[in-house]
This record gives C-alpha cells, structure tokens and sequence, in this order.
C-alpha cells in the first residue's frame, strides 16, 4: 500500500499532524518507536503551560491563538476537557526580558494585562511569595493543557479519519526521490508521497542536518505536597513563568496528582542523547527545584511526591523549526520546540500539513521559524 504522508514520531506535534493530514482525506500512516503516549521525550507530564502574553516574540500571539481556537474543537470532538484556564504570571524584574516581552506581545496585539508588584500578586493568590524587586504581567487567557490525554485525542481522530497508526515501531532509515519516500523499520519498508518528521528529541537522527540545531537535553520536572492545599487549586493558582535570579522556573496548580508541579528551564545544562539518557532522578535533580519551591512558593514545600525526567530539543535562538528539508522538498521537519513547542500542537499540525500537501503555507508568516536563519549553525 501506498501513502499520500507518513508522520514520523507520533507525541505532541506528530499525533497533530496525523490528525488533521487525515482529517483533508489524506490517506496516512505515523509512526511510532514507543507506546502511544509515552514519557520518553517531550510530551508528557500531567500538564503543559498555554498563554498568550508570550515573552519570546510576539509573532506567536496570532499562532497561539489559533491554537486555542483548535484545542477547543478538539475537546468538542472527543467530548472531554483538555484546556484549562487559570490565568497566568510572566514574573521578573521589570527590565527584565520576561517582562519586557510579555508586555511587547500584549501591547502589539491587544491582549488585555495587568502588571503587579509582589505585594498584590501575594494578596490575590498567597501561594505566591514574591521578592519586592519582582513583578509579574497577569494575563487572564493562561492555563494549562493535557498533553498525554490530547496526543491520544489526536490519534483517535486521526483514525477515525481513516489514518493508520503504528506504535512500537522503531525506523531505521527513510529516503526520497523524485517519486516519492520510503521508509524501512523494523517491521516493513513503506512508501509515500510525502514524508513528515516530527521525532522531537530524535530529530538529528532522523535528520543529521539538525545535529546542532535541535540538542536534546534533560529535563526533570518535582510535584510538592502543599502544606496548605486550598493555595494551590487551579481556582486559586495561576501558571506561571518566572525568570527568577536562580533561573527561569515554570509551575502548575495542583491538577491530576495529588502535587504543585515545578520545573526549571535548562535545569543542569546537560546535553544527552534520547537513547542513552540519566531517566532515574537524584539528589542534585531535586535540590535544584526544591530551591525555587522554598523561596518563592513556601506554603507548597511539603513532602515529594514525584520526580521525572523529560526533554527539551533545543534550536540556537529557541525558536522552532518548521520547513521543507533543503534537499528533499518531499520531507517536512517540525523540531526544535526548546522547551515551550506543546501548546502549539493543533495549530502545528495544521502548518505541518500545508507544507506536505502544498509546499508551504500561505495561512502564517514562517520566516521566524526557517531554517535559513541558522544557516550559520547548520552542518
């Protein structure tokens, strides 16, 4: 049988990608080298961080709401809830590039926003215990998705569209010509008309290209017991990023087990490969969160319930990829989502499709997202 697309790598964008190749009447096929979901690379975790006021460009503004817009379609689809909103916190100083970005993107595209001082975020939420030197840009529209419950929404609707969708299926190589790609795993060689990779952490095998352009590296994310439970609701605790003089921390109420989840950007600096990877957590892993759970979340600094590993796959700039490869203009690459890629999933499932079925995309300004601007980088 032949393929109108294979999608390599079904988690957070792969399984979006799948969705809405299938959803044109695309006859489909992703593959998977692991079990739908799973906790292997990037797209997991109980929850992940949505907001509009975002710090890194305001470019993202109109891509983000789109994506709003997609994951309310998707809960209406599977009849369940898979976005939650709790408002949400940029926290810094005020010269800070947190600050002054999340305003930029908020004042460019009229998104509305409070800025307060620690005091009143302190008195509006007491889960938060702010340094005075910190303020923090409220925007109401933030919150959080789930992203094991809408990778697998994504893969049941993309076969209720007719797509096929291997699991535990691990790809040796692929290639494309002028006709057409093939790809061989494990199990059987496939061929198709285009060909779509979205492996995360495992894009530079797939894709030596990107050896320096999408760098795995660990992660571990700690859920606390909150010593008062009632602060740390999604009614009473808004997400948060907060570029702190530690570090840039990231948090969640409390939401499917029973802890206030906290993570920190770049947490050791360690560079891995996905296969061979430290999964098991230590010492020196949870004293790196704990030290921002005592300082500025303290009534949440109880007992550790939980600690995992994951991933980020690192671009130069930490902005993604999103490109035809510069050889093979049958081949679409999605990578490099450094850290805060999985709230775009619908809306990159969408982009993802028009670059295979129409060699680009007339809907969005991907410039930003080339990969002629690391042409300096690349190999």
């Amino acid at each position: 049988m032949r393929y109108n697309a294979i999608v390599l790598g079904i988690g957070g964008m792969g399984s979006a990608t799948a969705y809405h190749l299938a959803r044109r009447g695309c006859k489909v096929l992703g593959i998977e080298q692991f079990g739908i979901p799973h906790e292997m690379g990037s797209s997991h975790g109980v929850t992940r961080i949505i907001r509009l006021a975002y710090a890194e460009h305001p470019c993202y503004v109109p891509l983000l709401r789109r994506a709003y817009e997609l994951w309310r379609e998707l809960e209406a689809e599977v009849r369940e809830q898979l976005l939650w909103i709790t408002g949400g916190f940029d926290i810094g100083a005020p010269a800070s590039e947190m600050i002054q970005g999340s305003l930029r993107s908020c004042r460019e595209h009229d998104l509305p926003f409070e800025l307060l001082d620690a005091e009143t975020v302190a008195r509006r939420h007491p889960g938060y215990r702010l340094p005075p030197e910190l303020v923090a840009v409220y925007q109401a529209q933030g919150g959080y998705v789930l992203p094991e419950r809408a990778i697998v929404s994504h893969v049941a609707l993309a076969r209720e569209h007719g797509a096929e969708i291997h699991a535990e299926e691990k790809v040796l190589t692929w290639s494309a010509g002028p006709h057409g790609v093939e790809v061989r795993t494990g199990r059987g060689t496939y061929q198709a008309d285009r060909l779509v990779i979205t492996a995360g952490p495992w894009a530079s095998q797939c894709v030596p290209r990107l050896q320096r352009l999408a760098v795995p590296e660990r992660q571990v994310l700690i859920w606390t017991e909150p010593l008062e439970p009632a602060l740390f609701t999604p009614a009473s605790f808004p997400i948060f990023n907060m570029e702190a003089p530690e570090g840039r921390f990231y948090g969640f109420p409390v939401h499917g087990v029973p802890g206030f989840k906290l993570g920190k950007y770049h947490h050791l600096h360690q560079i891995v490969n996905p296969d061979s990877m430290d999964r098991e957590v230590h010492p020196e892993d949870e004293a790196v969160l704990r030290e921002g759970v005592r300082r500025y979340f303290p009534a949440a600094d109880g007992a550790t319930l939980a600690m995992k590993t994951c991933l980020f796959t690192n671009s130069p700039d930490e902005h993604f990829v999103l490109d035809l490869h510069p050889e093979s203009p049958r081949v679409s690459l999605a990578a490099g989502f450094s850290g805060h890629g999985f709230k775009f999933a619908p809306v990159i499932g969408e982009i993802m499709a028009d670059l295979a079925l129409e060699g680009g995309c007339a809907r969005w300004d991907l410039d930003l997202f080339r990969l002629r601007r690391l042409a300096d980088t690349s190999l």
